[in-house]
């Protein structure tokens, strides 16, 4: 499962800054990121830098969140932070569980995401949200940090857009949107009604085959007799 690649526009300075996101799950980033963190130093540093708007634009898409980040002296570089994608096997998983509960659709679209379809995913055996040591921090500056706070910045801007849209978590785990509610649509199609659909014998079809076949050589034999005469 695969969408293109989201973009959006740097977020301008912020004048109130807080450590924490205004979501649970926006949150749950932030401590994948934070408890994972080997300095502590970075970590302010980036949170002064996503407040300062020293993030450009990010993009988000299957296993990644990127942008361009730009240092106290202006110096661009190109941070990205990992995470692994679901498995073809995962998504059967969790769809299947997700589907059964219509509420967990209802949420999704209203940019919620409850507790309980985090739960569901658990007994899908599905990890959705990211934990200690999930997030794969890689950047273009000679910062052996991990994360450097170039992509510490990114990280806190991405609980940003988690906070908006929980669709994008879901995006960054290997399926889009769009076609997760396709898919979604498809495992909820009414059994009745594609059992009322019409169907057509074997035999007819075989009988279909057949004079498609003959109809098909009268054709060609006609197309060469016309070819030899002229």
């Amino acid at each position: 499962m695969s969408e293109l690649a989201k973009g959006f526009p740097a977020f301008a300075p912020r004048k109130r800054r807080t450590r924490r996101a205004q979501t649970w799950w926006g949150n749950a980033w932030i401590d994948a990121l934070e408890e994972s963190s080997l300095d502590g130093d970075a970590l302010r540093r980036g949170r002064a830098w996503a407040h300062g708007g020293h993030v450009g634009t990010i993009a988000v898409s299957p296993g990644r969140i990127s942008a361009t980040v730009y240092g106290d002296d202006h110096t661009p570089y190109e941070t990205l932070v990992a995470l692994d994608q679901l498995s073809d096997a995962d998504w059967d998983r969790l769809l299947d569980q997700i589907a059964a509960k219509a509420g967990h659709v209802a949420a999704l679209l209203e940019r919620d995401m409850p507790e309980e379809l985090v739960d569901t995913a658990d007994d899908a055996g599905v990890r959705l949200l990211p934990g200690m040591d999930d997030l794969e921090p890689r950047c273009t500056c000679d910062d052996w940090g991990h994360p450097c706070t170039h992509a510490a910045a990114l990280c806190y801007q991405a609980s940003w857009l988690l906070d908006t849209d929980p669709f994008l978590l879901l995006l960054m785990r290997g399926c889009g949107e769009e076609d997760l509610l396709a898919d979604l649509q498809r495992r909820n199609a009414d059994p009745a009604s594609m059992a009322d659909a019409p169907r057509l014998d074997p035999a007819a079809i075989d009988r279909i085959v057949s004079d498609a076949a003959s109809r098909a050589t009268e054709l060609l034999t006609q197309a060469s007799a016309v070819s030899r005469i002229r």
